[in-house]
């Protein structure tokens, strides 16, 4: 996040794209909450009525995968009606003459029959955004899950820069990040193309750096994403695979893909606090304490690390992650003799100045949002106060490009898939919690009611949905939450799990999947009672 979760409560506009918060995000929808009672103006941008959109002043129902049309007619109105903020632009940034002109390509007509969104209201959404004083982007994974998904957070960008709602409080781009500590992860290294602290393994004084700091000769080749490796275990250029703390089989897309490639692997370990899906098509399982029962740290969503203390020793033959790491690593010839996660993070924010002026002495006094870049520094709250950290604020030409699979004659229905509010990703933990089984204790595929109608449907029927690569039995969920057309699915279920469905189209940036656009069909199979 550019900025930090209480600012929120304090925006005059929160405009929400591609993010059931209330149900992915509860705490954080507080905030929006906070900010909506406060008289700010909700902008809610989801094809489906999710819960925030009874709240919303105004509830965009856009097309499915169409967002950068959306936002590239919102910046057209912007122009046209001198809302944006033209002394930012100079002072700020870099590349706008080219952005105008590209623009001229999206009339509000043309992005109007793209996505779905009338002219009137994109004016209007358009209007109060550019003019609010403070006005804050809110995203998550309907953002992100698609195969242009860097291009709508790029889109996102321009927009906040054409209008100046950027580098203050309670502006700027917002991603939620869908899992506590996927910052933290990040942060550490936990990415293809960087060591701690995002820097690039291609940079040679960087890579010398941490050569010199861990004492081996390291690759200056970008590594693997997921579905990369998925695929290299197939074509026999991966041979060994160590998952940690992921439900590959329930959570990665094409199941079947997925499968195949683990049960191709020569050799596959698994780490994780419970049995799984994945765990049962390992060679070795390696048992982990889990996040209670470890010392650590977290970053959050706002990019604030704090303190993780072990509550309860783990059971029997449970060892914390930096402890096998260590060992694993130890084994593999390369010395890990670090004795607590003390001296890893220690290690870690020496070799990083954005986190350099954050220790543990000073997180047990509360979390520190980083950069961070000296122990006198007492955190950043929000980012690009001033300046952006290259420079000048770059514009992007983004094109609309239509998602890899859309609805035809064949399949004629369309398939996205996300969470439901009881249940967290693949049931690992939740699935386990009885008062939560309870309270959505089965798979619903929500319909349209009018598409219920035209087969026959009601609540709790079965049907058979069916896509290029498989097919599932769910029951079924009719009313208007979703548009005509199109079927919500959550994928925490194994005997339903909508990944079967999917495809493996990657965003080429990013390599992340499509999980919110799928071309399926559907028929019933029996009635409920």
């Amino acid at each position: 996040m550019t900025n930090s979760i209480p600012e929120i409560e304090d925006a005059n506009c929160v405009f929400l794209i591609g993010s059931n918060t209330t149900e992915a995000h509860p705490l954080v929808s507080h905030r929006v909450f906070r900010a909506k009672l406060k008289g700010a103006t909700l902008i809610v941008i989801d094809p489906r009525k999710i819960q925030l959109t009874l709240q919303a002043d105004i509830h965009i129902r856009i097309k499915f995968g169409t967002d950068v049309a959306f936002i590239n007619g919102l910046m057209s109105a912007i122009l046209s009606n001198n809302w944006h903020d033209q002394s930012f632009i100079d002072e700020r940034t870099e590349g706008f003459d080219a952005l105008r002109e590209h623009l001229k390509k999206y009339p509000l007509e043309k992005a109007s029959a793209i996505c779905g969104v009338s002219v009137e209201d994109m004016i209007k959404v358009a209007k109060i955004y550019a003019t609010s004083e403070k006005s804050t982007i809110l995203y998550t994974l309907g953002i992100t899950e698609h195969s242009h998904g860097v291009d709508n957070v790029k889109s996102l960008g321009n927009l906040a820069m054409i209008t100046g709602q950027i580098g203050r409080p309670s502006t700027g781009v917002n991603p939620l990040r869908g899992q506590n500590n996927v910052q933290g992860a990040c942060d550490m290294g936990g990415l293809p193309n960087v060591y701690p602290g995002y820097q690039v393994v291609t940079d040679d004084t960087v890579r010398a750096k941490f050569e010199s700091a861990w004492n081996a000769k390291l690759s200056n080749k970008v590594g693997y994403t997921i579905p990369e490796m998925m695929d290299r275990l197939l074509d026999g250029s991966v041979k060994a695979m160590f998952i940690l703390g992921e439900n590959s089989v329930m959570s990665d897309p094409d199941t079947h893909h997925v499968h195949h490639a683990l049960t191709s692997a020569e050799f596959l370990v698994v780490q994780d606090i419970f049995r799984t899906e994945t765990t049962e098509l390992a060679h070795v399982v390696l048992p982990g304490a889990c996040w209670a029962e470890k010392d650590g740290t977290f970053s959050n969503t706002e990019r604030k690390m704090q303190r993780v203390r072990k509550a309860v020793e783990p059971p029997e033959g449970a060892i914390p992650d930096w402890k096998v790491i260590c060992e694993l690593g130890t084994r593999l010839g390369v010395s890990m003799t670090y004795d607590s996660p003390s001296a890893i993070y220690d290690e870690m924010a020496g070799l990083s100045p954005a986190f350099s002026g954050i220790n543990y002495r000073r997180l047990e006094a509360g979390g520190i949002q980083w950069p961070c870049p000296s122990p006198d520094h007492k955190g950043t709250p929000f980012l690009h106060q001033g300046r952006f950290t290259r420079g000048k604020g770059l514009f992007h030409v983004i094109d609309y490009r239509p998602n890899e699979e859309l609805p035809d004659a064949e399949f004629p229905f369309l398939l996205t898939t996300g969470r439901r509010f009881a249940h967290y990703h693949t049931r690992t933990m939740t699935g386990r919690c009885p008062s939560l089984h309870k309270e959505f204790p089965t798979p619903r595929a929500q319909i349209n009611f009018l598409d219920a109608k035209r087969f026959g449907l009601k609540e709790g029927d079965l049907v058979k949905i069916t896509s290029r690569r498989g097919d599932l039995t769910t029951p079924v969920q009719p009313g208007d939450i979703v548009p005509e057309g199109a079927i919500f699915m959550d994928f925490h279920f194994a005997k339903a799990n909508p990944n079967v469905l999917l495809g493996t189209s990657l965003d080429p940036v990013s390599k992340t999947p499509d999980y919110k656009v799928c071309a399926v069909k559907f028929e019933k199979i029996s009635t409920q009672g």
